[in-house]
């Protein structure tokens, strides 16, 4: 009997659970904020071009800083990441647009953080160079936005000895995706007081969301181990690929 029969079979089957949970990943608040999306894209875009243009650039900052400062940061525990994003999104919100922009190199840093603690739990090391990439490039494998399904399947193949200019061109990539979540977030963050529920709302379930991207996206590495990164990558691609309605 063919045993790569059952081994694809395997293979399918834990992909496919992956992928379900990949879809799950978004929460209520953030099905709430997709509901709302029109009202914070609007809030957002009369933001002055100089405070979006800030955003932007603090949240490559916040990456860039972050890269280091994650890896020196102590294991927060299962629930410490929660409490943290809660109490800096709060935070954040209470003064307005001046607090929420100041609050994001924190935000991000927790964000690192925990997703740092998926790929440990999954059995690699986050110290190491490749595997520091695949953190970074959690936040490039799509977003909680609705209007986002640019679904990024691809890994790093190759254990890559980073540089400078690497990981600069990972965090220039990754930054304007991961400022358009952002500064949603601190549209909603703007109005003193109230903002400061929003941001806690929100810092909660962006937090859960990349968390559980990291989590699918180290269990596809863990799988690409054993069974070849081109065939989890074709397997995944298949398994989040919404089937196509044929018209009668």
């Amino acid at each position: 009997m063919d045993q790569t029969l059952p081994a694809a079979i395997d293979l399918s089957s834990q992909v496919a659970d992956l992928a379900r949970r990949y879809k799950r990943a978004n929460g209520p608040v953030i099905r709430l904020v997709n509901r709302l999306g029109t009202t914070l894209e609007n809030q957002l875009s009369v933001l002055p071009e100089a405070v979006r243009a800030q955003i932007e650039r603090v949240t490559a900052q916040a990456l860039e800083a972050s890269y280091g400062i994650a890896a020196r940061t102590p294991d927060l525990g299962a629930r410490g990441p929660l409490a943290a994003v809660i109490a800096t999104g709060a935070a954040g919100g209470v003064g307005g647009l001046p607090t929420a922009v100041a609050e994001l190199p924190v935000t991000v840093t927790l964000f690192l953080n925990a997703i740092r603690a998926a790929a440990r739990d999954a059995g690699f090391d986050p110290d190491e160079d490749w595997v520091r990439a695949e953190c970074l490039q959690v936040f490039a494998a799509g977003s909680p936005l609705k209007d986002d399904d640019g679904v990024n399947t691809s890994f790093i193949g190759t254990r890559l000895a980073l540089t400078g200019s690497t990981v600069q061109n990972l965090i220039a990539a990754i930054a304007p995706r991961l400022a358009t979540v952002l500064g949603q977030k601190v549209a909603a963050q703007a109005v003193p007081i109230l903002g400061a529920v929003s941001g806690a709302a929100m810092n909660a379930a962006f937090l859960s969301y990349y968390r559980e991207i990291a989590r699918v996206r180290f269990a596809l590495l863990d799988l690409a181990r054993t069974h070849g990164t081109d065939a989890v990558e074709a397997e995944f691609r298949i398994a989040v690929t919404p089937p196509k309605v044929i018209k009668a």
